[in-house]
């Protein structure tokens, strides 16, 4: 299954040093059965798009946490065997084990710096437009309105040592 990894800059750079990533507490967005369902249209590629969606929403949140990070979303496609479905989070939601290399990696989506002044106001608003608050929603949705560049995984490195 093809499964989405929210990451930031600063988890990709230690990534390549490292040679692993090990997602936050697991947890990955993936095409899973209750997405399929909570759309009324929409093949499997459009599906995947909004899972890889959630994991770039799931960055903002991992951006929060670090103040220091490139304000730029991030998320790391990968193709897992061992999945488990946590609709109880949300349909999307899903838990992997272990730690991936870059062998591991499809392809890497990450921000470019047009993105980053808006990325930087839906950090600040993220759980407020969790709450309904309309002006967060705004800044959210104007952050979400940037495309994800694609990478390939080898041009990982190289696209780090442009940042």
């Amino acid at each position: 299954m093809r499964v989405y990894i929210p990451a930031t800059v600063p988890m990709l750079r230690a990534f390549v040093d490292s040679g692993e990533l090990a997602p936050v507490t697991g947890t990955a967005f993936a095409l899973t059965p209750a997405l399929r369902e909570s759309y009324a249209a929409g093949d499997t590629e459009e599906l995947e798009y909004a899972a890889m969606l959630d994991a770039a929403r799931a960055s903002l949140r991992l951006l929060a946490a670090d103040e220091k990070a490139e304000p730029r979303r991030a998320v790391l496609a990968v193709d897992v065997d061992d999945v488990t479905l946590r609709p109880d989070l949300d349909f999307s939601v899903v838990k992997v084990g272990g730690s991936f290399t870059l062998k591991d990696v499809a392809a890497v989506h990450l921000d470019t710096a047009e993105a980053e002044q808006d990325v930087r106001a839906a950090v600040d608003v993220i759980d407020a437009a969790d709450l309904g608050d309309p002006d967060a929603e705004f800044a959210l949705g104007s952050a979400e309105d940037h495309e994800l560049a694609w990478y390939a995984a080898q041009e990982l490195p190289f696209v780090l040592e442009l940042l």
